[in-house]
């Protein structure tokens, strides 16, 4: 059953991802943005929409009633394998898929400034996010201030890459539909307001597909017996990071290298950024043995492609070989038991530390209470 699940949720997957990337150039073309912005901030924000509920509803959930090391557990391996799984496998599957197309020594052809300003931003932000796993977490007003850092670093991200926009444009990197609209074929005419809506179904079909692949995901992983770490480290980001790995190759497979590009690249921005502010604030976000393995490759594998491009090296799919290797190496760590896990609060013995918001939240609960009372 878990099987056919998998099988169903990766179809509606295929077909959503399809609809979004064809209305997505089509709205980049009738407003006359560039490419980068296209894939760095309206695909990678729309296909990072499945993974970001992950970690979102797991910490929330460690606070109604729900055992709290758990949603703990998912939350922090969510937000820390999504950049992981963008920076290692999805780079390594995208050039796999274009090497049959073009060959492994096969030249890619991005539009270089924009793909060096998003992994410089995301060195920075998932930089500092690793730092703050070493921040104690009594220190609050630390914790809350680097959050609040991430957070700002990803809206002046934003801006800039708005801002070059009309230049690389004019340089002949504006966003062209390579295709018809495919409302259109059923009769609709190719308004903005008809190639929102084909954005919005598509959306949906990715997002409702990407859950399905969860849920057959978590029934393979109960079966078998993975600890709720190696499922939302491994696992779980590889069902929602599906948007992105499929939409890049859809783009890349049609020569549109920026987009496919810019849709990792953005997402990783964005996931390096505003989803690790979360883990700060919300989670203990301490360096265990896995998470700081994690983290080093993330930012090994995300160093690494930088430097590519800093150089001027013209991108090969070969290059990512070592993107595959990064998270093979993670894999085969965490499976085969290299690195300890650690042991839930309740079974070390210890009391868990409050951390900022929960210890704010309940002195407002309690003086809620009290008047309440009163």
């Amino acid at each position: 059953m878990n099987i056919l699940l998998l099988v169903a949720a990766l179809l509606i997957i295929l077909a959503g991802a399809e609809a979004f990337t064809n209305a997505l150039e089509h709205l980049g073309d009738r407003l006359g943005i560039s490419e980068g912005v296209t894939g760095s901030i309206f695909a990678a924000v729309g296909t990072a929409l499945p993974e970001t509920m992950v970690p979102v509803v797991a910490v929330f959930a460690a606070t109604s009633g729900q055992p709290a090391h758990l949603g703990e557990e998912v939350g922090v391996g969510a937000i820390l394998g999504a950049p992981m799984m963008l920076s290692t496998l999805t780079l390594f599957m995208m050039a796999l898929f274009v090497s049959s197309q073009r060959g492994w020594r096969g030249a890619l052809n991005p539009e270089p400034t924009g793909l060096r300003r998003d992994l410089g931003w995301f060195l920075i932000a998932f930089g500092l996010s690793t730092v703050a796993l070493f921040v104690p977490h009594h220190i609050t007003l630390a914790r809350i201030g680097i959050g609040l850092m991430l957070v700002t670093l990803y809206f002046l991200y934003v801006m800039v890459t708005l801002r070059a926009s009309a230049a690389l444009v004019a340089e002949g990197h504006g966003t062209e539909a390579g295709r018809a609209l495919y409302l259109s074929k059923t009769g609709l005419p190719t308004k903005i307001q008809i190639i929102l809506i084909q954005l919005a179904i598509g959306l949906g079909m990715i997002v409702f597909g990407a859950s399905l692949f969860v849920d057959g995901i978590e029934g393979l992983s109960h079966w078998l017996g993975i600890s709720a770490l190696i499922l939302s480290l491994l696992v779980v980001p590889i069902a929602t990071e599906l948007p992105e790995k499929i939409n890049s190759i859809l783009w890349v497979r049609r020569g549109k290298d920026t987009l496919a590009f810019g849709n990792i690249t953005g997402a990783l921005v964005f996931q390096g950024s505003l989803l690790p502010a979360i883990g700060v604030m919300l989670t203990p976000w301490s360096p265990s043995p896995p998470v700081l393995l994690g983290a080093g490759l993330t930012l090994l594998a995300g160093g690494y492609t930088y430097l590519l491009v800093r150089r001027g090296v013209t991108l090969r799919p070969y290059h990512f070989l070592f993107n595959g290797l990064c998270y093979g190496a993670y894999f085969f760590a965490l499976t085969l038991g290299l690195i300890s896990l650690p042991l839930p609060d309740r079974q070390r013995g210890t009391r868990r530390t409050a951390l900022p918001f929960a210890r704010m939240s309940r002195s407002l609960g309690s003086s809620v209470d009290r008047a309440t009372a009163s």
